[in-house]
């Protein structure tokens, strides 16, 4: 046994630090890098929501006010909800936090990502914070203020498709002429 020991010992020595690298460590991970998207100085700066930005913002509301109202109607069994709950909802909506969005690049078109907006490549940088929660309560606002709480809650009635044509798809809405969701533009196949 104590032969078997030196002989053990004598070659971990004389193999150096390369028997440390057995024992478990892991293998390093590949690098990966993506870099920051590039903002203008509206983009940094603006109070308000960007134009090329403004169909995103618009369908991310719509799952917003969508997502509140359907759980403030479970509370109450799926029932329509009383006046006084949807204006409540809907403020409380408007007024949330929105720190889950932000801005990145794909393929160098700038594009809002988070909750009810379509999941973007996995390697990606978020630029969130800064001004996107407050254009996307302030833009939320004007919405429910031009289209009105009845209105709104009505379309929500007859189905999620309904409240985003409203708010996104209709003559003067940010998405008017586009299609229902705001995909990321797809690569052009070769054609033979």
């Amino acid at each position: 046994m104590r032969a078997a020991l030196a002989a053990w010992l004598v070659l971990s020595l004389l193999g150096g630090t390369g028997a440390g690298d057995t024992c478990g460590d892991p293998p390093a991970a590949p690098s990966y890098s993506a870099p920051a998207p590039q903002l203008s100085p509206e983009e940094r700066l603006s109070p308000h929501m960007p134009e090329s930005l403004r169909c995103d913002a618009c369908h991310a509301i719509a799952f917003q006010i969508e997502e509140q109202l359907r759980k403030a109607e479970e509370k109450v069994g799926k029932k329509a909800l009383k006046e006084s709950d949807y204006l409540e909802v809907l403020e409380r909506s408007c007024s949330q936090d929105w720190e889950s969005y932000g801005v990145l690049e794909l393929d160098g078109e700038k594009r809002l990502s988070g909750p009810g907006l379509p999941r973007q490549q996995p390697l990606s940088v978020l630029v969130s914070g800064g001004p996107w929660p407050s254009r996307l309560s302030k833009l939320c606002h004007g919405y429910v203020g031009e289209q009105g709480e009845a209105h709104i809650y009505g379309a929500h009635r007859r189905g999620p498709a309904e409240l985003r044509q409203l708010l996104c798809h209709g003559d003067k809405g940010p998405c008017a002429g586009r299609k229902n969701r705001p995909d990321a533009p797809k690569a052009r196949q070769n054609e033979l």
